[in-house]
């Protein structure tokens, strides 16, 4: 009989030509164990999905509870269902008023999709504007906007009237014109490397799109649900979108994603033509009664009390030579090196050596990522840090005596 690590190299797709071919048993909390029971620390959150860490006891809970009830019934927006309903109310109450309508896909790369398709509908508009570096997801439509030529040349023709501006550039608003559908922003830039909006970038942002009738949307799929230390990113930002992208973090391990709006506007999809946009999984009622117990979770245990506090003392215990710089916002983090060459065997090094998970970035490849989960205590930072420097003493000398 075949293995398990057999079975995912011959019949399981490939996305690269080097998985890191780990395999995981079991998870819980910041920690994964191997089938022989080595332990990994996971220090990115499955890339920003397990804020409230893995198989938290209250969204594991939710979903048997849902199980016990019913599973999938019927395409999206036709039953009425009470995970959807309650879990589109507890969003809401988190949001300024106007973002009162939500709709739920499978996925940030489909929330994308329709809150694309949703602005292009409201405003009678084509142009979609992004920015350079900037990463959406892997479909057509999000890859047409993604900033990073080296991901899209290879699968054009991609959606027409789309052109990128410069994050933090104020010169480039210019470029936002009445022929505009939408501008599409990272509150928080994450593949790009954790690039945070100089202050006053996003209000003047808010303000070109106002004046232009373009919609301004927001994708927190990374820095969304707790991540920077307030539920949503933009809080700390002082602006609003007119539709709000999330996903990743806010299914506690379940897949889920959502674009959010008014009424208004969520309306076009409506009429001319009926069903607008559709999904048959969409709002998957196991996926939103563990969604809405992990949003419970970060408010009932405080968890965004403490992200600055756990963000500082990764910042203050992460200093070594080698280390250039350390970005971030809440625990959303880079940690610098010089080169690509530098830090690929320090990923190696703290995941084989150190029981270590974590990983670069798809624009930033000299930097690694943190995102660890938001219940991550001050003694498993301590030893992460530890592990993490002892990986990168080891590799940079070994670099020096070469």
């Amino acid at each position: 009989m075949l293995t398990p690590r057999q079975l995912f190299l011959r019949h399981q797709a490939q996305t690269s030509d080097t998985p890191l071919l780990l395999e995981i048993e079991r998870a819980e909390g910041v920690y994964m164990y191997a089938p022989d029971g080595r332990r990994y620390l996971d220090l990115i959150s499955g890339i920003g999905v397990s804020n409230v860490g893995h198989r938290h006891p209250r969204v594991v809970q939710a979903i048997k509870d849902q199980v016990d009830k019913y599973l999938h019934l019927m395409v999206y927006g036709e039953l009425v269902q009470a995970p959807p309903a309650a879990l589109a109310q507890a969003l809401h109450e988190t949001l300024p008023a106007h973002l009162d309508n939500v709709y739920f896909t499978n996925s940030g790369t489909e929330a994308i999709e329709g809150a694309l398709k949703l602005a292009k509908r409201h405003t009678g508009r084509t142009e979609l504007i992004s920015c350079h570096n900037a990463y959406h997801g892997s479909t057509h439509g999000a890859l047409s906007i993604t900033g990073s030529e080296d991901f899209r040349q290879s699968f054009r023709p991609l959606l027409p009237d789309v052109r990128h501006i410069h994050f933090n550039d104020l010169a480039d608003l210019a470029l936002i014109t009445t022929r505009t559908a939408a501008v599409i922003i990272e509150t928080v830039q994450g593949e790009a490397g954790v690039r945070v909006a100089a202050p006053g970038y996003l209000p003047a942002l808010r303000q070109r799109c106002t004046e232009t009738g373009t919609l301004l949307i927001l994708d927190e799929i990374q820095c969304g649900f707790g991540r920077t230390g307030s539920f949503w990113a933009f809080e700390q930002f002082g602006l609003t979108p007119d539709i709000l992208v999330c996903a990743k973090g806010m299914g506690g391990g379940m897949p889920i994603g959502a674009f959010i709006s008014s009424q208004h506007i969520m309306a076009g999809f409506k009429s001319q033509p009926v069903l607008g946009h559709c999904t048959t999984f969409g709002g998957h009622p196991v996926s939103c009664a563990a969604s809405l117990a992990t949003l419970r979770v970060i408010q009932d245990e405080n968890l965004l009390a403490e992200v600055h506090e756990k963000a500082a003392r990764f910042r203050r215990l992460l200093r070594h030579p080698a280390i250039r710089a350390v970005r971030g916002h809440g625990l959303l983090m880079a940690v610098e090196f010089d080169s690509y060459a530098v830090l690929k065997p320090i990923i190696d090094r703290a995941l084989e050596h150190e029981g270590i998970l974590t990983d670069w970035f798809l624009f930033c490849d000299n930097s690694l990522r943190l995102a660890p989960p938001l219940t991550i205590s001050n003694a498993e930072i301590d030893e992460a840090c530890a592990a993490l420097l002892r990986a990168v003493e080891f590799v940079t000398s070994e670099q020096v005596t070469r």
